[in-house]
This record gives C-alpha cells, sequence and structure tokens, in this order.
C-alpha cells in the first residue's frame, strides 16, 4: 500500500486490499478481505465489512456501514449515515441466514440518511434522496426519494434534473428514454 493514509484510530485489517491514494479516517473499521480502490475517501466512523468491494475515487460520508454482500464500483458517493443491509430476514437466533448481494453501479449518489435494501441494484449514475428507502432496483440516471423510493425525475451525469425534454440545464448533455431505460444521446 503506497500512498495510503490511515488515521491512527482507524482498524484496518491487514488482510484488506487499500489502493494507491486512499484515505481512511478517525475510527473507520476495514474488514478482512475488503478491497478499496484508489484514492477514495472513508471518512470518520465508517464500518466496512468483510469481502466488500470498492471501486475507485468512491467517497464515503461519515458513519456510513457497507455490509458483507455489497459492491460499490467507481465514482460513487455515499452520503453521511446511509446504511445497507444483507439480510433479507434478519433474526438474532436465525443460524442458517443469508447474505443478499447489492450492487451500486458507476457514479449513483446516496443521500444522506438514506437505507438500502439488500439484493437491489443501484444503475449508473442514479441519484438517491436523502433520507429515502430504497427497496427496489434504481434505474439509470434516475432520481428517487421517499419511503419507499420512487422515481421522481431523471438526472444528467453532472447531477441535475434533466428538463422536459431530457437535456441538461447546465452542462447541455441530451439523454434518450426507451421503454423507461435512459441513456445519453450520441452525438
Amino acid at each position: 500500500m503506497r500512498n495510503v493514509f490511515i488515521h491512527p484510530t482507524a482498524e484496518v485489517s491487514d488482510a484488506a486490499a487499500i489502493g494507491d491514494g486512499t484515505k481512511i479516517w478517525n475510527q473507520a473499521q476495514v474488514r478482512n478481505d475488503a478491497v478499496i480502490g484508489e484514492n477514495c475517501i472513508i471518512s470518520k466512523n465508517v464500518y466496512i465489512d468483510e469481502h466488500v468491494k470498492i471501486g475507485d475515487r468512491v467517497k464515503v460520508q461519515n458513519n456510513v456501514n457497507v455490509y458483507h454482500g455489497v459492491t460499490i464500483e467507481d465514482d460513487v458517493f455515499l452520503g453521511p449515515s446511509m446504511t445497507f443491509t444483507n439480510d433479507m430476514f434478519p433474526r438474532a437466533f436465525n443460524a442458517d441466514w443469508e447474505i443478499s448481494n447489492t450492487l451500486v453501479k458507476k457514479g449513483a449518489s446516496i443521500g444522506a440518511n438514506s437505507t438500502v435494501r439488500c439484493g437491489v441494484t443501484i444503475n449508473e449514475y442514479a441519484m438517491v434522496g436523502c433520507g429515502s428507502t430504497v427497496t427496489k432496483d434504481v434505474p439509470a440516471y434516475a432520481l428517487v426519494v421517499g419511503n419507499p423510493a420512487r422515481r421522481l425525475a431523471w438526472v444528467c451525469k453532472c447531477g441535475q434534473k434533466l428538463d422536459s425534454g431530457f437535456k441538461c440545464p447546465k452542462c447541455g448533455k441530451e439523454y434518450e428514454l426507451h421503454n423507461n431505460i435512459m441513456t445519453e444521446k450520441d452525438e
């Protein structure tokens, strides 16, 4: 691990793989066999469970819990105090519980205090509003909010809401919607 910063109060397993340029801050815990990519920020009081995979340039804000079964691709933002789950039928006395996998795809953002139920996929550049509860897959470029989270709008890669013609008012990128799948327009 070259060029990695680990705060003295952080607990990082020797069996974890940490990419170059990554910073792990106060009281964070990274468990066995977790893989964290390059140039990530793991903020104060973050818990990263065993076998979690995190891509490059991921920003994990304070008090986030990332449990076994979660895979996070590149350029993802995880807002303060959001959390993932990993068991569909949790019971303290259940000895045969099963991990349900969750995938957060490239460029997605999950707002503060949101909860992501296990077994879902949050697709590319989707945005989950603060305090939302995600119970089903989120389409690419969708802005979802509420409990349960529902699509409110479509968003650009830059994060701005698209106008009614699926054009970004900030950067000018244009998108197309076919069969409820949003894609960037070919230029």
